[in-house]
């Protein structure tokens, strides 16, 4: 294992097994996709799961990076496209499913391209952070409702990877932290480390699972110049599990009026209990994400990673 000029081991979590150039997906889409032959294509975005590229300027195709990302891809293709028609915001539903071949082993996917910027990026105004919030508070109503639970959602695994735990969640989140703090990123935060500190004392939050993004973070909330959130994107972890899941978006993306607007757009009271684990998840999400983007050089998302920190201990 080597060691890059960011002091980060090249067998970082989200190195790429199987990492697609755009020559490589245009040739996999035009040999699946005979009518999308020719097509030009454009890398759109990386991250830890997937690489997506924009063919013909009309069609996002998610390949796939690690192994570990599969079962979403299936839980994706299985279910996004029974449960978008129920929700106020639109979803990559697959409608183009790419088969195992010789020269890329494993299923992909294409949907029609949602407008609009993440969130991280978008840099939004307070006027524009306040119609986004209420649109996502909108959004995650109608999401966490009971019916998408008991129909598309009925045969999803429960909390798999333990993200509404703030007792699983909040050791996760200091070891991250720990790990930016000793490559100079992070300054430890008081307000932090008695938010970490009650969040492994906690219990889980009490309630009946519904069905989640799973992981709702800074990236995966798209908007559009004017802050009305146009999708939600990257359901790998789509699952069932506790509010707080979500609703820590409220908390790493959002403070003041437009937190305000979310959770009243969100309507049902949280409690104490989901609140807390809310806010620990969030700062776990953003340490995972300053941690990917430090290493990678990205430094708006650096930026607004740490920002998001900040936030999710802000009342």
């Amino acid at each position: 294992m080597t060691i890059n000029s960011r002091g980060v081991a090249s067998g970082a979590e989200w190195a790429a097994e199987h990492d697609i150039g755009e020559a490589d997906a245009a040739a996999l889409v035009g040999e699946q996709f005979p009518d999308l032959r020719g097509a030009p294509v454009a890398l759109l975005a990386t991250g830890w799961d997937n690489t997506v590229h924009l063919v013909g300027g009309r069609w996002v195709f998610r390949f796939p990076r690690r192994a570990v990302a599969l079962p979403g891809v299936e839980r994706e293709i299985a279910t996004l496209p029974a449960l978008a028609p129920g929700l106020p915001l639109a979803l990559p539903v697959p409608t183009r499913i790419g088969r195992p071949s010789g020269s890329y082993p494993w299923p992909f996917w294409g949907a029609e391209l949602i407008p609009g910027r993440e969130l991280a990026e978008a840099g939004l105004p307070a006027a524009g952070q306040v119609r986004a919030a209420a649109d996502l508070g909108a959004f995650l109503r109608a999401l966490h409702d009971p019916g998408p639970a008991a129909g598309a959602g009925s045969a999803l695994p429960v909390d798999p990877m333990r993200r509404g735990d703030p007792g699983v969640r909040a050791p996760m989140a200091r070891e991250r932290l720990d790990r930016l703090a000793r490559r100079g990123v992070w300054r430890p935060d008081p307000a932090v480390e008695r938010l970490l500190a009650e969040g492994e004392r906690a219990d889980p939050p009490p309630g009946p699972a519904v069905v989640v993004h799973g992981d709702l973070h800074l990236r995966h909330l798209l908007v559009g110049p004017d802050g009305r959130a146009t999708g939600v994107i990257d359901w790998g972890d789509l699952s069932r599990a506790d509010p707080a899941v979500d609703l820590s978006l409220a908390y790493a993306g959002f403070s003041g009026a437009a937190r305000t607007a979310l959770l009243a757009a969100y309507g049902r009271p949280l409690g104490p209990e989901r609140e807390t684990a809310a806010r620990v998840l969030a700062v776990f999400l953003c340490a995972a994400l300053a941690d990917y983007a430090e290493s990678t050089g990205r430094d708006r998302l650096l930026t607004a990673s740490l920002a998001g920190i900040r936030r999710a201990v802000t009342p």
